[in-house]
């Protein structure tokens, strides 16, 4: 299996740090409006790579933080840097907590539309301020840590003289943030290329404007000062305040996979500045490296364009539905192009990859009609994480297997996913497989072998579209009888009633088979 490591910029043979296991992290949603398809995006990306870890046999351990306080960001409404959590709660008039758990609730049914299977743990960021503030510890200890106003932190917690002067009593109010020291870093910007000797301007560029109190204008908080009637703030060693944005991650991502595991994810936005300011936290604080591949989606565009509220094109996944559209044609959508390559999402490009859809339906459900081989399969997107692990367990063993899919198709399908996630690749051989001469409970077995990974939800559909009426079987018997003792005029006649009852009937060098007239 091959991934494409933003880190070292290579197409790299996966190879786990434990044998058979995966630790795997992705960035999760900032919880204060609905999300928005180019976020899902990258979640669908992150959820195609850990269905291809598990059809490999590896037991994945996933979690998926949610964001609900410190992502402070400057939108087009706002000209200082807010929380968009508690900007969200003061235009509604409700609180914060209840503004991050709708929104929570809102991602998690999103998910579940899109076949996206659940993460084993969603970490809060509220829920976990005491390892933040542990962790911001530990890289003043280190020295890479100092307080507003130039006040360096020495190993003991005390302060040294900065720009500012000495800290004392009396200058207690203007302390109470804590920013990192990139320039102690060495390897800052060995994941984005963004270094400081040649792009210290760019760096300027992404911190928050408002933050004037640094050392250095490239430097990022880790720890800010709550100002006055501010409404989600914790006690700290250096006052009342909230945590950065980067801060969390790396805490929560260490507090659940350990301090070096195999898989971050996440989108091309990510990389730059906040996968780069992770970096830089927690190699800084364990002094080796942490994670081992760096996985980035493409940016989704919507015709040609970045989504922009003030262009107008922002959607979501009800905005999809509003329209008429199966959320999974979204899906199909996304596995049409490359994870790595810019998505160009329009309304024509949905409906074209709905029609694709429901022709690999038509297919699908024509060939349950013949023997339906039990597949050992994932679970359904709201079914137990553990479960992944015991569908995987039975994969790795044979059940349900042997021999009954198409050979050679299934190690093309496998030779695509294992390619760095090459999904167009995958889908033809789909379209191979279903228009090949192979017997149709065989491509009705890999097809579902398939649907592991592509997650289009194939057997239920032929399920509940394989219900056929018994009198409709009797007539699909008797015909079968008349065309082999060539009574071709019977059997045309039968085929006709058939057709009478919603049905057809499909003549095939490997048999026939029974699907829904359209």
């Amino acid at each position: 299996m091959f991934l494409t490591n933003t880190l070292t910029r290579k197409k790299e043979k996966f190879a786990p740090i434990k044998s058979g296991f995966v630790g795997m992290y992705s960035c999760g949603p900032t919880v204060y409006s609905d999300i928005h398809i180019g976020n899902l995006r990258t979640y669908l990306a992150a959820d195609i790579l850990k269905r291809i870890l598990l059809y490999n046999g590896y037991k994945v351990q996933h979690i998926k933080n949610i964001t609900d306080v410190g992502h402070m960001r400057t939108d087009e409404e706002h000209e200082q840097a807010i929380d968009p959590v508690i900007a969200e709660a003061l235009k509604q008039g409700r609180t914060p907590q209840q503004i991050a758990q709708e929104y929570t609730e809102k991602f998690f049914e999103d998910e579940k539309r899109l076949n996206i299977l659940p993460a084993n743990v969603f970490p809060r960021a509220t829920e976990h301020i005491e390892e933040m503030i542990k962790l911001i510890e530990r890289l003043r200890d280190k020295g890479y840590a100092y307080e507003t106003d130039g006040a360096v932190l020495d190993a003991e917690g005390g302060a040294k003289r900065g720009k500012a002067g000495v800290r004392g009593e009396a200058d207690d109010e203007s302390f109470g943030t804590v920013y990192f020291d990139v320039k102690k870093f060495k390897d800052y910007g060995k994941l984005s290329g963004n270094t400081l000797d040649k792009t210290n301007k760019l760096l300027e560029a992404v911190r928050v404007s408002s933050e004037t109190d640094k050392k250095d204008s490239v430097d990022f908080a880790l720890w800010k000062k709550a100002e006055s009637g501010r409404s989600m703030k914790w006690d700290s060693p250096w006052g009342d305040g909230f945590p950065g944005w980067h801060i969390e991650c790396s805490a929560m991502s260490m507090k659940y996979l350990g301090d070096n595991f195999d898989i971050h994810t996440g989108g091309e936005d990510n990389v730059f500045p906040h996968h780069e300011d992770e970096i830089a936290q927690s190699e800084a604080v364990t002094g080796k490296k942490v994670v081992n591949y760096w996985i980035h989606a493409g940016f989704l565009l919507v015709d040609g364009k970045k989504m922009a509220r003030r262009e107008g094109n922002v959607y979501t996944i009800s905005d999809i539905i509003q329209k008429g559209f199966n959320p999974l044609a979204f899906r199909y959508l996304v596995l049409t192009a490359h994870y790595r390559s810019r998505l160009n999402f329009t309304w024509e490009s949905l409906e074209a990859a709905q029609n694709s859809l429901n022709n690999l339906y038509r297919e699908v459900t024509g060939f349950a009609t013949s023997d339906k081989p039990k597949v050992a399969r994932l679970p359904t997107p709201n079914a137990p994480p553990d479960s992944l692990q015991d569908a995987a367990a039975s994969k790795r063993a044979g059940v349900g297997y042997g021999g009954q899919g198409c050979t050679e198709c299934e190690q093309k399908f496998l030779k695509a996913i294992n390619n760095d996630m090459d999904m167009p690749a995958a889908l033809s051989v789909v379209q191979h497989l279903v228009k090949s001469n192979c017997p149709t409970s065989a491509k009705l077995a890999s097809l579902y072998k398939f649907d592991q990974v592509l997650g289009l939800d194939l057997e239920k559909v032929a399920a509940e579209a394989a219900k056929v009426p018994e009198e409709v079987r009797k007539l699909v018997d008797e015909r079968e009888e008349l065309r082999n003792k060539g009574d071709f005029a019977g059997a045309d006649k039968l085929r006709r009633k058939i057709r009478e009852k919603g049905y057809e009937v499909v003549d095939e060098e490997t048999g026939s088979r029974l699907k829904k007239a359209v």
